[in-house]
């Protein structure tokens, strides 16, 4: 063989073994998951870690119970968090202390078919329909993670799924979306003031946890860094600094809870849509001291269109109230108008759930920040 033949065939050679390497699949994810198709992925393999349990660790709950919120207020406290739900008039609410050791759901709310998921690592609380395809999917968690993102999978294929983005990343549904659901991270009280006669998550789980417990202890703190995330930290927000993320016509923006501190009630208008953000100091961390209950307050944030009907609102902060100055009428933190003339209004939910800045930040680069780049305060 001539040198120059050798020297083209070893080039060949090392582009090969270099492509190996770049999408290396570990043999024991190939014993663990013989029915998951890896020659289909739409992320380099490399990105994906595990994080310590195997394949069901952290198992889902698959057949949820619910209980009154009466019985609920035995062991929950009133500002505990709660992912919040309402579908055709069936309102549940999903206590973060049991997602906490589960983070799946896997529900029907209102005859619609929902996965309820939250991520620790990420502060990812994400609702989904999990309907895909005409086929209605089971979700369970991987014990992978990826940008220290819980990584799903639906036990109909044994795709891999990514949490934050509800994207498909490995196996036949790569490359599919789920449909996010509005859901909102409030108070119990808050939820019960809301929907008296609502469902709450029964501790009734099947499995035997320390439910109220923070596994994470600290983990929130602005400052310290996320767990298992290898990718360069975005410089312009502390990594572990809330944010509510909205997107519209293609404009991604993110409101730091910094900026929400200062400004509760935010008017603002992305992608064309006037829209606003409300946060009312009613909620404690899931992931601050060793017990919940003895956490600190933050904020519960949403966003909301600011059109209703063919009016478009203006809000503010009154008295410890969220108030829209053209009526005068109250708002909760769910988008209701509660009292005033326009009792009764509900607004349309505009934002993508409430995360740590880095998580958002490393599955939508793009975003500006609000008062950092994007629309000053």
């Amino acid at each position: 063989m001539g040198k120059r033949a050798f020297a083209v065939g070893w080039l060949a050679l090392s582009l090969l073994l270099a492509q190996c390497v770049a999408h290396a699949l570990d043999p024991s994810w190939q014993r663990e998951w013989p029915r998951t198709d890896f020659s289909r992925h739409n992320v380099p393999l490399a990105e994906i870690f595990s994080g310590g349990p195997p394949k069901d660790g952290i198992p889902a709950i698959d057949k949820p119970q619910f209980v009154t919120p009466l019985a609920a207020g035995k062991w929950l406290q009133a500002l505990e968090p709660v992912i919040a739900l309402e579908i055709n008039g069936d309102a549940r609410a999903y206590p973060l202390q049991i997602l906490m050791y589960h983070e799946i759901v896997n529900d029907s709310v209102g005859g619609q078919p929902v996965s309820v998921t939250f991520c620790p690592l990420c502060n990812a609380s994400i609702v989904f329909d999990r309907r895909v395809a005409g086929a209605t999917l089971d979700f369970g968690a991987t014990g992978k993670l990826r940008k220290s993102d819980l990584v799903m999978y639906d036990r109909q294929s044994e795709s891999w799924w990514q949490q934050f983005t509800g994207k498909g990343i490995v196996g036949r549904h790569a490359g599919a979306t789920l449909i996010q659901v509005p859901s909102t991270v409030a108070s119990f009280q808050d939820f019960v003031k809301a929907h008296p006669q609502g469902k709450v998550l029964s501790r009734q789980t099947g499995y035997t946890r320390d439910y109220g417990r923070n596994p994470y202890r600290g983990y929130d703190r602005v400052g310290d860094k996320p767990f298992l995330f290898h990718d360069p930290l975005d410089p312009r927000l502390p990594a572990m600094e809330r944010v509510i993320g909205v997107a519209r016509s293609g404009t991604v923006r993110v409101y730091p809870f910094a900026a929400l501190a200062v400004k509760p009630v935010i008017n603002d208008e992305l992608g064309g849509e006037p829209i606003a953000v409300f946060a009312l100091p009613a909620v404690l961390s899931a992931l601050d001291a060793e017990w919940i209950r003895d956490s600190r307050r933050i904020p519960a944030a949403a966003a909301y269109s600011r059109t209703a009907g063919t009016r478009v609102l203006n809000f503010e902060r009154r008295n410890g109230q969220i108030v829209d100055r053209e009526t005068g009428s109250v708002w909760d933190i769910f988008g209701r108008a509660v009292a005033g003339t326009l009792k009764g209004t509900r607004l349309t939910s505009a934002d993508s759930g409430v995360h740590f800045a880095f998580a958002w930040l490393a599955f939508h680069p793009q975003s500006e920040v609000f008062g950092r780049g994007g629309k000053p305060p």
